[in-house]
């Protein structure tokens, strides 16, 4: 099937688009023939979907994320990340500038006036690299605050049982050996 929202083709048992979190479940059941006496609810509908209010969306987003195992400290380390590879884009982009800009300087076909501006063009690298920065503070800093702590740190108490935890429903080893069947009696395992 393909996602009506984003046009990436997905599973037919998917509930929901793996690409951009589309309700493909409502698609299926849009696109289905149903009995004559059988009255259309429209709220079960892709269309429905589109006039959510901001807080349905936002609940139907966490929803989906919780789902898909995307926890506060997933969002973080993934924002972490993005920091790393933006600051590291910055510096790339300000070593090539400077490098760039001195073989033009130093080529002698630069005006005098010129030479002044193009000594100096390496600085926009700084911008991304600045952006990566404040990305990885805000990892590291203000979303570990601001993320509820779900184990104890103190040895009195346990940590908390995983297996409290809703099953997400997604799983990448889920189905994969059941086309093996059980041995036989007298069959090696």
């Amino acid at each position: 099937m393909f996602c009506p929202r984003c046009a990436s083709e997905q599973s037919d048992d998917l509930r929901f688009c793996k690409s951009c979190g589309a309700n493909l479940h409502a698609v299926r059941q849009a696109l289905t023939p149903r009995e004559p006496d059988q009255a259309f609810d429209w709220s079960k509908t892709w269309v429905a979907d589109m006039f959510l209010s901001p807080a349905e969306r936002k609940l139907r987003q966490e929803e989906l994320e919780r789902q898909r195992g995307i926890t506060p400290d997933v969002k973080r380390r993934v924002e972490i990340k993005a920091g790393v590879i933006t600051t590291s884009v910055g510096i790339g982009v300000a070593v090539f500038l400077y490098f760039l800009m001195q073989g033009i300087i130093l080529s002698g076909k630069a005006q005098p006036g010129v030479e002044e501006i193009l000594s100096r063009v390496w600085i926009a690298g700084i911008i991304p690299m600045l952006v990566g920065i404040a990305l990885i503070i805000n990892g590291v800093l203000v979303s570990k605050k601001s993320r509820p702590e779900t184990f104890k740190d103190s040895s009195s108490q346990p940590l908390s049982d995983t297996t409290e935890l809703p099953h997400s429903g997604f799983s990448v080893t889920e189905g994969t050996t059941e086309h093996l069947g059980r041995p036989e009696q007298g069959e090696r395992q």
